[in-house]
């Protein structure tokens, strides 16, 4: 182990556990920057595009790639683009979604690895849309997917979405399976109301 990361003699233990939290969580950080990078270029790439090169049909009744702005957020809830108040509104509870989410990602003591990648996850997608809508006004979409085993005709196609959108998603499903399959609560004899993690606690 570095020696940055050694308790200390003088240090409490549980100074001494949250000393040695915070540079672990940091990695789960290069998720986040990575999938924001990979959203940013996405979209840059999409917007570059000239005006007859798009829609491009990748996967014939299935995947489209396309280009649209959302200003609103997920299934365009809120999306009147003449609402400056709505912006403004939508900019700042994600930015406090951002903040919170930090935190808990390098701050919440007993965080496995599937809960810190689902945050890491969330964060990114977070960043990654609210940085559309503070550049454009609104979130660039471009992923147009036929759910074709779904029946109804709203879903089909799916409301389109990005990069960032795919990360909230998988980063939201990763932490809802932690919470249902990842803990198992101890015997009684244990003397208290205690839990087991799965190994990759303390991520």
């Amino acid at each position: 182990m570095p020696e940055f990361l050694r308790c200390k003699p003088h240090q409490a233990k549980d100074e001494c556990m949250d000393s040695m939290i915070f540079p672990k969580r940091l990695r789960w950080l290069g998720l986040t920057l990575a999938v924001a990078f990979l959203d940013r270029a996405t979209k840059a790439w999409i917007e570059s595009r000239p005006l007859d090169y798009l829609p491009q049909v990748v996967i014939p009744g299935y995947l489209n790639i396309i280009f649209s702005r959302n200003p609103g957020i997920a299934f365009s809830f809120f999306s009147d683009p003449s609402s400056t108040k709505t912006r403004y509104l939508l900019i700042a509870g994600t930015m406090v979604i951002i903040a919170v989410m930090a935190w808990m990602l390098v701050a919440i003591r007993h965080l496995n690895a599937w809960s810190a990648a689902g945050l890491a996850l969330l964060l990114a997608g977070a960043a990654g849309n609210v940085t559309d809508r503070i550049v454009h006004g609104a979130v660039t979409d471009f992923l147009q997917v036929y759910v074709k085993f779904i029946p109804w005709h709203v879903l089909n196609p799916w409301p389109t979405f990005n990069v960032a959108d795919s990360a909230v998603t998988a980063g939201a499903i990763l932490i809802v399976v932690d919470i249902l399959c990842g803990r198992q609560p101890v015997s009684e004899n244990s003397g208290g109301p205690s839990i087991v993690s799965p190994p990759g606690e303390n991520a």
